[in-house]
């Protein structure tokens, strides 16, 4: 059912699950459709008898390590199955998965029954077997590039994961940076297409997980706006969210912002007034981040008309589990969480139980992306449970319970895997 449909709630309570069913997105095809964190098989168009790889990457969707070779599969369009891991910030690691690789590393990939683990090594197994993505890993053209890549992540991790920089190391981290980041922007202006070798190659690829981590830890944590200050870069993104594949893989601004720190030893903010209102925004709202007529430092892609929808049929798929963890457990919480999502599709802002909206912030604040949804469509759930909290009748400014920053197992995958197909959460 479209959303510009009229559709007007039977009473006055919020609609009952089956009244929301007929308002959700119908479900994609994982195996054959667009580029999607939810797939256990991709074939492409070929026979599922054509598979050779299987690619063991994290139940998140998080790991950069892993969102690089999965682009890379996407964009060659290798037929290859998934078997999703627990990475050891969000929960325990399988038993399964450490008789395979002992040392629990992600991502693992086997080919044609060969295993093999680290990034690097997988892209070079899948050059042999496959051809390259663009020129070769170990080509002239992509070696200097790499090169960068790694200079700019150490003087990313070197502004961010310090703690207690004075004003004049912070301001020579910041410039390290700001220099590195516009040698990559040169590099990227000097090109014939929006690419560093005109089209999207492997010499792209390689930079995908880390500067897209940067752009969204730095706004949050130091108030610096990435594609803001370099537009080169602006550009490279607005042409990577061109690409079907890319937006599979993409998350957002809050989900890196968030689970960065425990994977990165911390990440140390500026505590200046630009850094925390950007913060703020990041946690809170309004999305986009930025002033109406600037460009959206998160994404350029265009919202899809189904976007809210989409993000209802995530919330169905789970609700059972939803309203039984720990924040909504009670004889509020299938109310109140049935108050957001009538809002989220414009049938109506009601005002849910007493005493719900810690617990409807704290579901929107682990909204994962792309983990449970794209990006826009997170965006709206995340607009509809703050909305819907802000009505509660006696407690409408609790908040959640504060998000870990040493750990992330408030996002364990586990509870939502029971009764589930392994890996199609």
């Amino acid at each position: 059912m479209s959303l510009s449909s009229t559709m007007t709630p039977s009473s006055a309570t919020p609609l009952s699950w089956s009244e929301l069913e007929p308002w959700a997105a119908a479900e994609p095809d994982r195996v054959q459709g667009p580029t999607n964190a939810q797939a256990q098989l991709r074939l492409f168009g070929a026979p599922e008898s054509a598979v050779r790889v299987t690619l063991y990457r994290d139940h998140h969707a998080w790991c950069p390590y892993c969102q690089k070779i999965w682009l890379w599969l996407e964009e060659r369009r290798i037929p290859y199955r998934i078997r999703k891991v627990t990475m050891v910030c969000y929960g325990e690691k399988e038993a399964w998965y450490r008789q395979i690789v002992p040392s629990g590393m992600l991502p693992a990939l086997e080919i044609d029954g060969h295993l093999i683990t680290e990034s690097d090594l997988i892209l070079q197994a899948l050059e042999h077997s496959f051809g390259s993505l663009g020129p070769a890993m170990a080509s002239a053209d992509v070696q200097p590039l790499r090169l960068l890549e790694r200079q700019l992540f150490r003087a990313w991790c070197q502004w961010l994961c310090i703690p207690n920089l004075g004003e004049r190391q912070e301001q020579q981290a910041r410039s390290a940076f700001d220099h590195l980041a516009a040698t990559m922007a040169e590099l990227l202006e000097r090109s014939a297409g929006p690419f560093f070798l005109g089209e999207f190659s492997t010499a792209d690829l390689v930079f995908v997980p880390y500067v897209e981590r940067m752009n969204a830890s730095l706004a949050y944590y130091k108030g610096y706006l990435l594609r803001r200050e370099h537009p080169a870069l602006h550009r490279w993104f607005g042409a990577l969210e061109q690409r079907s594949t890319y937006l599979g893989t993409q998350s957002d601004f809050h989900t890196h912002a968030h689970d960065l720190p425990p994977q990165m030893g911390g990440c140390y903010s500026t505590e200046t007034p630009e850094q925390r209102d950007l913060a703020r925004r990041i946690d809170h709202g309004p999305w986009p981040i930025v002033a109406a007529g600037e460009p959206d430092p998160e994404t350029s892609a265009v919202e899809p008309l189904d976007a809210a929808a989409v993000a209802l049929a995530r919330m169905l798929r789970h609700r059972t589990t939803l309203v039984q963890r720990p924040p909504l457990r009670g004889s509020g919480g299938d109310q109140a969480l049935r108050c957001a999502l009538t809002g989220l599709i414009g049938q109506g802002e009601y005002a849910p139980p007493a005493g719900t909206a810690g617990g409807l912030r704290y579901l929107r604040d682990r909204i994962s992306v792309p983990r449970d949804m794209p990006l826009h469509a997170a965006r709206h759930l995340r607009q509809a449970l703050e909305r819907t909290a802000a009505l509660d009748p006696t407690t409408p400014a609790a908040q959640g319970d504060p998000l870990p920053n040493t750990h992330r197992r408030d996002q364990n995958p586990r509870p939502f895997l029971l009764g589930t197909p392994l890996g199609s959460i």
